[in-house]
């Protein structure tokens, strides 16, 4: 995933965070809050902001202050950002299917998971 996000100019976490803010928004019609966002994706709420402010700063997200609570953060997705969303679910999704397109192949997928477990 890191090699596949590389080009996109996001790290993993940027994409999980970018693509539930997007999820939330554009599929789930919600306008979520980081807390909402952080339960979503089941990542800690200090990171998440701190991963947001970075978002943020590629004018990929946008966060303003929830009319409901001065201390809540809710989230809406740029028009940038919802097109690298996109593209960069297509990317990660290609990339899966190529790593697990051995799975059918009983040998290879062995090989690899004995790989991934560390032995020879």
């Amino acid at each position: 995933m890191v090699a596949a996000l590389r080009p996109l100019e996001l790290t993993h976490v940027q994409f999980v965070l970018l693509a539930s803010v997007w999820w939330l928004t554009e599929v789930a019609g919600e306008t979520p809050t980081q807390r909402r966002l952080a339960e979503h994706a089941a990542t800690d709420p200090m990171m998440t902001s701190q991963v947001l402010r970075t978002l943020e700063a590629k004018a990929l997200v946008k966060r303003s202050t929830s009319p409901d609570d001065s201390r809540a953060r809710r989230l809406t997705v740029t028009s940038k950002g919802a097109a690298v969303a996109r593209h960069a679910i297509t990317v990660v999704e290609a990339a899966d299917t190529e790593f697990f397109a051995a799975a059918g192949k009983r040998p290879v997928l062995l090989r690899t998971l004995l790989r991934l477990a560390g032995m020879p």
